[in-house]
């Protein structure tokens, strides 16, 4: 593994209208993984010069008091807190958020214009991910202040659209073929170099979200003996499952995903059962509690009941894999860029070579 690194020289800012608009030096942001983006990783990512994002779905409201002030003792810089909107205790979180000043809010499913308004009454800048160009333009219309377009290569819930379609296609639906967008659009799925930042700027973009990349770096939480896994993959080693929770669901092939791959539909629901169960004895929250999350997912989104009870899957079968160490029990979330991976700097080695390589890149292409 990677040992401690000595700090190095910062590259010179690169400045968009979102960096100007969350107060950060470089167009790269570390998005909220669960079990992964704590406050080690958030904060070494917001010191680096980049966005930072903690995870909030994984953790019940005092875990996620204590890591957002844990965060605010390692950084003084912006950085955010993904949540889910359609959590039945959101909005006591949102006005954590709002107590604490976090800066930025992101959500992985849209929230109402109620709630978007509310944020940025008190100065929090809304940032949902967004999988459609119609989806884009909803937000939009509702208030958010930037979107994260994420392609089908991206890890853990993702589409099937290729971020080199469905960029463009969110960039013309916000704006137009000029480049120029209502709110700043942010590219993920794929990227992990300075190459792919400045590709993400020639489509228009004005910054880039990477996950797998800031998974596989010293400041991640995440097991070494895991992430020499990912370390050992390919670019062909991800598949997209439908078994881990019912929805698209992108991960590393392991003997445990080839399994779920093969089984039966009643096996893989007594096992989510299984699964729901400890995830409620682990965050304390009631099965009443879970219930109203369900009929809540249910009725906002496009889930049926069957891949809700599915559900209960993946927050637990991915803490056997990230937070427990058990490759053989749990699953890896994981992009396609994993196979274009081979080290573990820190973040801020990371974010530096980036941008540096960006910035070479712009200096050689014609004016």
């Amino acid at each position: 593994m990677t040992a401690p690194h000595n700090r190095p020289a910062p590259a010179a800012p690169l400045p968009t209208r979102f960096t100007e608009l969350v107060g950060i030096d470089y167009p790269i942001v570390q998005t909220g993984m669960g079990w992964v983006s704590g406050p080690s990783l958030t904060a070494a990512t917001a010191e680096a010069g980049g966005l930072g994002i903690l995870a909030s779905a994984t953790m019940t409201y005092d875990e996620l008091e204590f890591a957002i002030k844990k965060t605010k003792s390692l950084t003084d810089k912006p950085f955010g807190v993904n949540l889910r909107a359609d959590a039945t205790d959101a909005a006591e979180r949102v006005d954590l958020m709002i107590r604490e000043g976090v800066k930025v809010a992101s959500f992985a499913l849209a929230p109402k214009k109620e709630l978007i308004a509310k944020l940025k009454d008190n100065g929090l800048v809304v940032v949902p991910s967004i999988g459609a160009a119609k989806h884009a333009v909803k937000v939009a219309s509702w208030g958010a202040d930037a979107v994260i377009v994420q392609g089908g290569e991206g890890g853990g819930h993702t589409g099937g659209v290729a971020t080199t379609l469905l960029l463009p296609s969110v960039i013309d639906a916000l704006g137009g073929g000029d480049g120029t967008t209502s709110i700043p659009v942010i590219a993920a799925g794929g990227f992990f170099d300075g190459r792919g930042l400045v590709a993400a700027l020639a489509y228009g973009a004005e910054g880039i979200a990477m996950g797998t990349r800031f998974l596989l770096t010293s400041d991640s939480a995440v097991p070494d003996s895991v992430k020499r896994e990912y370390l050992k993959r390919g670019l062909n080693d991800t598949v997209v499952s439908l078994k881990v929770d019912g929805m698209p669901h992108r991960v590393l092939r392991t003997e445990l995903v080839n399994a779920l791959e093969s089984g039966s539909r009643a096996k893989a629901l007594l096992a989510a059962a299984r699964n729901a169960n400890e995830f409620k004895q682990l965050t304390g929250m009631k099965w009443t509690t879970m219930l109203r999350d369900g009929a809540s997912m249910k009725k906002s989104g496009e889930r049926t009941w069957q891949q809700i009870i599915m559900a209960g899957n993946t927050p637990m079968l991915l803490k056997a894999g990230l937070v427990d160490g058990n490759t053989d029990a749990g699953v890896l979330a994981s992009g396609q860029v994993v196979g274009m991976i081979d080290d573990l700097p820190s973040c801020a080695e990371l974010i530096t070579s980036i941008m540096t390589q960006a910035h070479a890149r712009l200096a050689a292409l014609p004016r």
